[in-house]
């Protein structure tokens, strides 16, 4: 535990004393209203020091690199797929996202993990105002009233409620080019199964970033965990009524403010259950100001 002007500090309130509001002045690169990890852009992203007694907000890119990748020639193959000589195909990786069960096991349950030496010892925090997601709606055929096979997708704008700005759990990798001795630092976010509100609106792959109360933030972070709590730090659902969603303009990408709401009046509103007994998480998340990042 921590002490300040001899009072006790929880583990969570040691990262606001830190003050890192004024630290992100310095930083253009927060000032994003969408970040897309399909440009390959910039995160905003805590990172303990090697001694883990302090942290930096550091920039980097999003979309995780395994070490054995040689050049950027190959990180294009590695990311969009290949054909090899003989012609055969060969699909890329999407790297943005890692889900919590397959960080230290593959998904056909055949080999560690390209994540799992990250998720032992390269942990962080993604900061975020807000995130993106696609709702499916199918349609029902004007003749035969049965389902469409291609949906209609609304985009939906996601954040804590009465909260400015929350934390991701991450792992990165450093990456190095060997022809151009480039050096970057390459991030996934890590990824849960939905809860209650995120099934209604993620309702395609029912998804969703695993979200962190303070104190998780901090032991994600900072502490020296098993494999096992890694797992169940990963795993964690963020209660459903401390979130909110609504739906946004389908060029949101575009617009001033992407977060503004936009009705459509085809949409069927959401049906949301939340269990009472769901487990509820530490809600102190007003950490920072100044600045705004939003992820996609």
């Amino acid at each position: 535990m921590c002490y300040y002007n001899g009072q006790r500090v929880t583990r969570a309130e040691f990262i606001q004393l830190k003050q890192l509001e004024k630290a992100v002045k310095n930083y253009d690169f927060l000032n994003k209203g969408v970040i897309s990890g399909f440009s390959e852009d910039l995160v905003a992203v805590l990172l303990p020091n090697d001694a883990k007694t302090n942290f930096d907000i550091v920039q980097m890119e999003w979309g995780f690199l395994p070490a054995y990748i040689r050049n950027r020639e190959h990180v294009q193959k590695f990311r969009l797929g290949y054909k090899d000589s003989k012609g055969k195909w060969h699909t890329g990786y999407t790297t943005q996202n890692a889900k919590a069960e397959n960080l230290f096991i593959n998904e056909e349950g055949t080999k560690e993990s390209i994540y799992a030496e990250a998720a032992r010892r390269r942990r962080c925090l993604v900061i975020s105002t807000g995130f993106y997601e696609w709702r499916h709606v199918y349609r029902n055929h004007k003749k035969t009233g049965r389902p469409l096979k291609t949906p209609d997708k609304y985009p939906y704008y996601i954040s804590v409620t009465d909260q400015e700005y929350f934390y991701m759990a991450g792992i990165w990798q450093e990456w190095i080019d060997k022809d151009t001795g480039e050096v970057s630092k390459t991030l996934s976010i890590v990824t849960a199964p939905a809860t209650d509100l995120m099934e209604k609106v993620h309702n395609s792959k029912k998804r969703m970033p695993t979200i962190l109360s303070n104190e998780l933030a901090w032991e994600w972070m900072m502490e020296e965990i098993s494999d096992d709590r890694i797992l169940e730090i990963a795993k964690t659902g963020f209660p459903a009524e401390q979130m909110s969603a609504c739906s946004i303009s389908k060029e949101f990408q575009a617009a001033l403010d992407p977060t503004e709401p936009f009705d459509y009046p085809e949409l069927p509103a959401l049906e949301l259950s939340i269990a009472d007994d769901e487990p509820a998480q530490d809600k102190g998340f007003d950490l920072f100001s100044g600045f705004h990042e939003s992820l996609f």
